[in-house]
């Protein structure tokens, strides 16, 4: 992954400094005409009032930060609902509005890819990631719950991410106490005149977080441990795995470029079979024939709704919001779980 400059700071030029001297200290200045001075001082209220203009690399962290923005901000998304930021390919288009932009938010942790990188690096608008301070899970192995998320077979190899950072933090409503956080943080710095309401907001927000996690406790403690197994298209849940001790197994790794070799497939199938998993989704984000391949070698049926995994669903599905599309989530894993 690469580092990235924190972007280019505001400063006033030598040029514009010496004009505003000139204003301030001139001894002949004439007196503006009360007309015209209105007009200058509604000018400035409507640049003030002007909301920050923020990309965000992906719908989901997009969410976030219109949840602690508010009016404040105007949120464009490069990867919108429903499409998968790992194999995005960045658009002329996009490079317009990242030039545009005061502010850039990433995901962070290898999920946007060097193409994406590269186009926010060559924009000089200042960059924050949303994942900072957050100790990541890696992918491909058994984390600390004891239990597997990731492949039925050994990743090295396969050539695979075993041993990438797992960017999936959203998957765990308590980690997204942190990364709210820092959009809250990036947002102040851009605009802090609005501090007061970014922390309002960023404080309530994460009241709804707690609440979430409380509510998916409750949830998954009505499912026998040994039913807590799940089949998806990629690693995209183990931090969810983690938090609510629920196995997830998947032909691909965390990242949807990586190919699954015929042997994982053979090796999934067998799992499926021999601990009976009876929970197997499609994802939102992802073409569902592997998927349903496997389910049907293996002799189970694929779930008629998927799961939404990297991406919101469109305004009018289940998962327009970061909390709609976990709500949605978790009900969805418990039904089939059950």
């Amino acid at each position: 992954m690469h580092r990235h400059s924190p972007g280019r700071r505001l400063t006033l030029t030598g040029a514009v400094a010496g004009l505003l001297l000139l204003a301030g200290c001139g001894e002949r200045q004439t007196a503006q005409p009360a007309a015209s001075a209105a007009a200058s001082g509604a000018s400035a209220a409507a640049v003030t009032a002007q909301p920050l203009r923020v990309i965000s690399s992906f719908s989901i962290l997009g969410d976030v930060a219109r949840q602690i923005g508010g009016e404040q901000v105007q949120v464009t998304d490069i990867v919108g609902p429903g499409q998968d930021g790992h194999v995005y390919q960045v658009t002329p288009a996009d490079i317009r509005r990242l030039r545009e932009a005061q502010l850039v938010l990433m995901n962070g942790l290898g999920y946007e890819g060097a193409a994406l990188e590269r186009a926010v690096r060559d924009s000089q608008v200042p960059l924050a990631l949303a994942s900072a301070g957050i100790e990541p899970l890696k992918g491909g192995h058994a984390h600390d719950d004891g239990h597997d998320h990731g492949h039925a077979h050994d990743d090295k190899a396969d050539g695979h991410d075993a041993g990438a950072p797992d960017p999936h933090i959203w998957q765990n409503p308590v980690l997204m106490q942190t990364y709210a956080a820092n959009v809250a943080q990036a947002l102040i710095q851009a605009d802090p005149a609005h501090r007061e309401a970014y922390e309002q907001r960023l404080a309530a927000y994460q009241q709804i977080l707690r609440e979430l996690d409380s509510w998916a406790e409750t949830q998954f403690a009505g499912i026998p441990q040994a039913q807590r197994k799940v089949v998806t298209g990629h690693d995209a849940f183990a931090y969810l795995g983690q938090r609510y001790q629920v196995s997830f197994l998947a032909p691909q790794g965390v990242s949807t470029d990586s190919q699954p070799s015929a042997r994982t497939v053979a090796a999934l199938i067998a799992q499926i079979r021999k601990e009976q998993v009876k929970a197997v989704f499609v994802e939102n984000i992802k073409d569902p024939r592997l998927v349903e391949q496997i389910s049907r070698e293996a002799g189970v049926t694929v779930q008629e709704q998927p799961l939404y995994s990297d991406a919101l669903s469109p305004v009018d599905g289940p998962a327009n919001s970061y909390v709609s599309l976990m709500r949605y989530n978790v009900t969805q894993l418990v039904q089939a779980m059950r």
